[in-house]
């Protein structure tokens, strides 16, 4: 089941020579990961970043509309997923700069795909911990597996769109999540426009989360932000 769960993990890599991105992701496709997208710029990998949110990016240094220490930090400005980077340069600075940036890995090319792969099992282990899906909140629990909430001994179905935006939120659980990154787990790569449905579906999963809807503890709106979801222990 661990295996399962990290291999199916949405990996972005971002590198300008075609011929690496495709060794990359045939390894990794190979190795049993089955979600994997490449970009070859900053803009592209800004773009698949902001439309499929992946779990985990492996980041080249130098690309041809600028370098990775940026697109790292704009990343950053609106997800926390885990950075490898990848690069030609291996001068203890780059290293450092990277590493100081908040990066959790840096691999020097040329370099074992056997060694990368390691490398990302790691750092997938290491940020996601170990899938659980029963879930603890402070009055329920939600049951991934099932896709249901259990309350007071009720079983509650959720649907696929409560299932999506909860997913979204317990990945990123006691953090932030903006109201654009909802809409695009649920409604994908064209979410503008959906923030009243958005809002609609909060109020559902809060009547089958929270035991006092109208003031909730484990599904909290952050003014002007989004929506944060607060585990129990």
């Amino acid at each position: 089941m661990e295996q399962y769960y990290f291999k199916d993990k949405k990996i972005l890599l971002v590198d300008d020579e075609k011929a690496l991105l495709d060794m990359i992701s045939d390894f990794l496709r190979e190795d049993g990961y089955s979600q994997v997208k490449t970009a070859d710029s900053v803009q592209s990998a800004l773009d698949t970043a902001r439309q499929w949110q992946p779990d985990m990016a492996v980041l080249d240094v130098m690309l041809p509309d600028g370098d990775g220490f940026s697109l790292f930090e704009k990343i950053r400005e609106f997800t926390n997923i885990p950075v490898l980077f990848l690069t030609a340069k291996g001068e203890d600075e780059d290293r450092l700069y990277g590493l100081g940036l908040g990066a959790d890995d840096y691999m020097v090319k040329p370099f074992l795909p056997k060694e990368l792969l390691l490398r990302i099992g790691i750092i997938l282990r290491r940020y996601y911990k170990e899938e659980n899906p029963l879930v603890h909140l402070a009055g329920s629990m939600i049951d991934f597996s099932r896709a249901e909430v259990i309350r007071d001994g009720k079983h509650l179905p959720l649907t696929a769109k409560e299932y999506e935006i909860l997913q979204a939120l317990y990945r990123s659980a006691g953090r932030i999540v903006t109201i654009d990154q909802l809409c695009e787990a649920a409604w994908g790569d064209n979410p503008f426009g959906y923030e009243n449905s958005l809002m609609a579906h909060i109020r559902r999963i809060r009547e089958k989360i929270e035991k006092k809807p109208s003031r909730p503890v484990s599904l909290i709106t952050v003014k002007g932000l989004g929506y944060k979801l607060v585990l129990e222990g």
